[in-house]
């Protein structure tokens, strides 16, 4: 048994060294400069997408258009492009060709609610019944449409969700509901027209705005994932910053496995549990922040209130008596030992202990 307990001790020993390396720690200015924001470990439904391109549009059936029954001349213009307007507002006043002193002046009113997008007549200018004055949409709510590869067509139909996101509104997230597709497929880009109906609160949301889909083409229940921003590291060694549950401001570097990705979200198959606090703005920076601006030690004498070895491991007395008895012996100078070879040569030394521990004693043969 003596054996196996060393061979344990001295794997403890490697895995504190592992987590005081991987593990950041910052002061209170450390952690606002960083901007520091985390979430917690969830499972939710993971949501499988694919991405387009499009643009935002007025419902044509939204659409009205301000025009004169006589000939005459406008004599008055109560509203300009861009203006909100209500139904049976006063926008437009003609003077009519018809003889009278004055003549008779006619008020053209809005015949919907809306914004006035475009105005086709100047103050003094001749009106004709044939043409139009002003152009009102309602833009309560509006169609956004994606141009979707054909090859991903047979997965949607009327009731698909999809996320939208419009560069000119920031961040502000946008979710959609197809209605149907377009009349028609466009040969030359083997694309065809996703229309989604969206709400448009404020009227922030206008036509010919560029935007980009997220369409959702199904959705897994109970699956742990994490925002896209905390995920760190290349291809093939995936890792987050995970919040220590004691340390204030503490930060471990944790490798995870990874599943499938979507716009906001990754799937982790593997290295975190639900409860975990992950860190998602500043998460990049933190790769740089290097020891950080606290020792590990400095963080858990201050946490626990008694003293800890440099690696963060509790401070016995017998491992005091041990730092005492090595200060007082031998002050000749050394050179300074590489982590990485402490590293290996503990490896090495555990690898010795088992083969010692498997090796079987031999037996003679019996005559």
């Amino acid at each position: 048994m003596k054996p196996i307990l060393v061979l344990l001790l001295s794997l403890t020993a490697l895995v504190r060294a592992a987590v005081s390396s991987d593990t950041i720690v910052l002061d209170e200015t450390g952690v606002k400069n960083l901007r520091i924001e985390t979430v917690e470990v969830e499972e939710t439904d993971f949501e499988e997408t694919v991405f387009a391109l499009g643009r935002i549009a007025e419902i044509p059936q939204r659409h009205a258009v301000v025009s004169s029954r006589i000939s005459g001349r406008v004599i008055g213009l109560d509203a300009q492009e861009g203006d909100a307007v209500k139904a049976d507002q006063v926008l437009v006043r003609v003077e009519s060709r018809q003889p009278g002193n004055p003549p008779p002046v006619i008020e053209l009113k809005s015949p919907i609610s809306g914004l006035l997008l475009q105005s086709h007549v100047r103050l003094g200018e001749p009106v004709e019944p044939e043409k139009e004055l002003l152009d009102i949409s309602d833009l309560s709510e509006v169609l956004a449409i994606a141009r979707v590869p054909e090859s991903q067509a047979a997965k949607l139909a009327p009731g698909s969700k999809a996320h939208i996101h419009v560069p000119a509104l920031g961040d502000l997230p946008l979710d959609g509901e197809m209605i149907r597709f377009g009349t028609s497929a466009d040969r030359e880009s083997g694309t065809i027209d996703a229309v989604f109906k969206l709400a448009n609160p404020g009227l922030r949301l206008r036509p010919d705005m560029r935007a980009e889909f997220s369409i959702v083409m199904s959705s897994r229940k109970n699956v742990v994932s994490v925002p896209r921003a905390a995920l760190q590291g290349d291809a093939s060694t995936r890792f987050v910053y995970v919040k220590h549950f004691d340390l204030p401001n503490a930060f471990i570097k944790t490798p995870v496995q990874v599943g499938e990705m979507n716009d906001r979200f990754v799937e982790i198959t593997g290295g975190l549990l639900p409860a975990d606090d992950v860190v998602t703005r500043g998460a990049y920076s933190l790769s740089f922040a290097g020891g950080g601006s606290v020792s590990l030690k400095e963080a858990l004498d201050a946490a626990h209130g008694h003293e800890h070895a440099a690696d963060g491991s509790e401070l016995t007395p017998e491992k005091k008596a041990a730092m005492a008895a090595e200060k007082g012996g031998d002050h000749h100078d050394h050179a300074e030992v590489s982590p990485l070879w402490k590293y290996t040569s503990g490896v090495l030394f555990v690898l010795l202990l088992v083969s010692l521990v498997r090796r079987k004693p031999q037996t003679s043969p019996e005559p």
